[in-house]
């Protein structure tokens, strides 16, 4: 069998910032699971996105109960399930403040991610 070596974060980040500059659009679905997103990526898909409901739900939980740890231990593990760019759900951003919702952010950058999203709701 033989190996390639992996991306690197940097890699994917530009990898994933390309997919957006380019013309068109692109198609980034949602695993769930270390497995789903190994299935997508040999479906050829050029990026993958966690979703925080199926997380969630894979684990008999409602959408929005998890932790940040918990979510960024899952994004970790997508991330390092296949070489593509991997970009997050990150919900609120677990936090009411900008200050907390950058720590979040950072710590995503650390787990490999190439994107996040943030959502703005209450």
């Amino acid at each position: 069998m033989t190996t390639h070596p992996r991306r690197t974060a940097a890699e994917r980040s530009a990898i994933f910032r390309a997919l957006h500059a380019r013309e068109g659009l692109f198609l980034i679905p949602n695993p769930w699971d270390v497995g789903t997103a190994r299935m997508l990526a040999a479906l050829g898909f050029e990026a993958l996105a966690t979703t925080s409901a199926g997380h969630a739900f894979s684990l008999g939980q409602d959408d929005n109960t998890l932790t940040r740890e918990a979510t960024l231990a899952h994004a970790q593990e997508i991330v390092a399930a296949t070489d593509l760019p991997v970009s997050a759900d990150l919900g609120n951003g677990f936090g009411d403040t900008p200050a907390d919702v950058a720590d979040t952010i950072r710590r995503a950058g650390e787990t490999g991610l190439a994107g996040a999203s943030v959502e703005d709701a209450t």
